[in-house]
């Protein structure tokens, strides 16, 4: 078994104002949102082995879902075309 995907299809680049608004909401949020996760690795980090610090390894995972949500959107918002 392989693991090929068949392209998904390209999603439209329109948009309403109201759901623009949105996702730069969201996109604000999620760089609120970033910053407390990104201390909580620092205070996780400081106590001591990473290896099995439970703390640390969840919160790395939270960031790097985070990142990827933030990546999208800093990636998507510029080709969109707002709608009335």
């Amino acid at each position: 078994m392989s693991r090929w995907k068949p392209p998904r299809p390209k999603s439209s680049p329109y948009i309403s104002h109201e759901g623009y608004q949105i996702l730069e909401t969201e996109l604000k949020n999620l760089w609120e949102k970033r910053k407390a996760v990104v201390k909580a690795i620092t205070a996780a980090a400081a106590e001591g082995d990473r290896s099995e610090n439970a703390e640390y390894i969840y919160r790395k995972k939270e960031l790097r879902g985070i990142d990827s949500r933030i990546n999208f959107l800093q990636k998507r918002l510029p080709s969109l075309t707002i709608v009335s």
